[in-house]
């Protein structure tokens, strides 16, 4: 433990709960900037739908009493000052760009929890010894710019702030410009290297992605980590060539060497559960014609894995498979593209999200995050945990993404006593 963070031992405030039905209708009215015909949201990162719901935000929050900071990177920090503001603050959030066919929760839950939160303890009047934050991480879907998770990663200091700021999107359009274009190009330092602040802690409200929770009736989630990732583009090269003429015995089909390495995928990562994930989410075939023999097939594939050794079994199998499905006159050649580590979770705060859910007597378990959070990059600064809720069907980065009332009002009360037991009260 940081020795430098109080941790409340008295019990004011352990009555607290957050409004869930003021929650609810901030999710809806941020939901409805950029809202898709189908129930969704659209509002890809520093767009002018973008703006519109930072600048909602920066008003709830200075409605709350706090001030606000933008960052080099175009991150939001709203602050609600504590009783020792030298102390280092402690701090939750999310990001609220979506997906092209996004929905109303992803990220934008994490966002307006934070904000519930503050305006619980105002409404109690209850004053924290460290100060809070709300933190709204820059283009964290990495739906328009790449890299994704991009504002928190130029704060763990993942990828330079220049390199982030050059990122073009398909028209051409920098990071840069289009910071400047809304008004968002903040003066504060981005990374923690050049002097952002570190937090005291950190912690992150999300829905769970997943059908984990929902399938075992349980409303929280105690997520211990997330799992590491490995990405590769692959290329099987053989011979296009006319689909009536060639006899099979003498094709050299790109495409039946793809398929073979297709399921291979499959089976890696069911050989490694229960938290192996393997999937080829791109095939490009060449020329891709009805009568031609494929000459070449670039597929990519996506490893996920819960430790590092995992994922070196993953890989080792991938490479095996590529020379077991070459054939005569095909090759194949892989080509790590991306190697993200699985990031624990700091044991003392997870133990708390645990607490907390016990004392409000709702189910928990402990889970694990299969996709990336803002969180993975922040933990490599502060300790941190997540908190994960339930949606419906698992379904999410889709317009019918849902999730019920009473369940992020859990998470959102899960949260308000972690972040309180770990500011105190002053």
């Amino acid at each position: 433990m940081d020795l430098s963070m109080p941790v409340a031992s008295a019990t004011p405030g352990a009555s607290l709960a957050i409004d869930g039905e003021r929650l609810w209708q901030r999710l809806m009215a941020l939901a409805r900037i950029g809202a898709t015909p189908r129930g969704g949201v659209c509002r890809l990162a520093l767009t002018d739908l973008d703006r519109q719901g930072r600048e909602l935000f920066v008003q709830w929050a200075r409605e709350l009493g706090c001030s606000v900071r933008v960052d080099a990177i175009g991150n939001l920090f709203a602050r609600r000052a504590g009783g020792d503001d030298t102390l280092p603050a402690v701090a939750t959030g999310s990001h609220i760009d979506t997906q092209p066919t996004g929905g109303k929760f992803d990220g934008n839950y994490g966002v307006l929890a934070g904000l519930e939160v503050l305006a619980t303890l105002n409404d109690a009047g209850i004053r924290t010894r460290a100060p809070l934050e709300v933190c709204v991480w820059t283009n964290e879907e990495g739906s328009r710019f790449v890299p994704v998770m991009m504002g928190s990663g130029v704060y763990a200091g993942a990828f330079g702030l220049d390199h982030a700021l050059a990122a073009t999107d398909r028209d051409g359009v920098s990071v840069r410009d289009a910071l400047r274009a809304i008004g968002h190009a903040g003066d504060a330092p981005a990374a923690v290297a050049d002097g952002a602040p570190r937090f005291g802690a950190y912690f992150e409200a999300h829905i769970e992605q997943g059908p984990v929770l929902e399938n075992a009736g349980v409303t929280i989630g105690a997520v211990t980590g997330a799992l590491g990732q490995r990405w590769y583009d692959v290329t099987v090269t053989g011979m296009e060539a006319h689909a009536g003429p060639t006899p099979m015995a003498l094709r050299r089909d790109a495409l039946l060497v793809a398929a073979e390495l297709v399921q291979r995928v499959n089976a890696i990562a069911l050989a490694e559960q229960p938290h192996g994930r393997g999937t080829v989410g791109c095939l490009d075939v060449f020329p891709n014609s009805r009568n031609v023999i494929p000459g070449r097939v670039r597929l990519t594939v996506d490893f996920r894995h819960a430790d590092d050794a995992g994922l070196a079994r993953m890989d080792e199998a991938l490479r095996a498979a590529a020379v077991d499905a070459a054939a005569p006159g095909v090759t194949v050649n892989v080509t790590p593209v991306v190697d993200f580590p699985p990031q624990p979770f700091d044991a003392e705060l997870v133990e708390w999200v645990r607490q907390g859910a016990r004392r409000a007597g709702l189910s928990c378990m402990d889970v694990v995050s299969g996709a990336g959070h803002d969180a993975v990059y922040v933990a490599r600064t502060a300790p941190t945990a997540m908190i994960f809720v339930p949606c419906k069907d698992g379904i999410s980065h889709n317009e019918i993404e849902d999730a019920k009332p009473e369940h992020l009002s859990a998470g959102a009360n899960v949260l308000l006593h972690a972040m309180l037991a770990r500011a105190g009260i002053a």
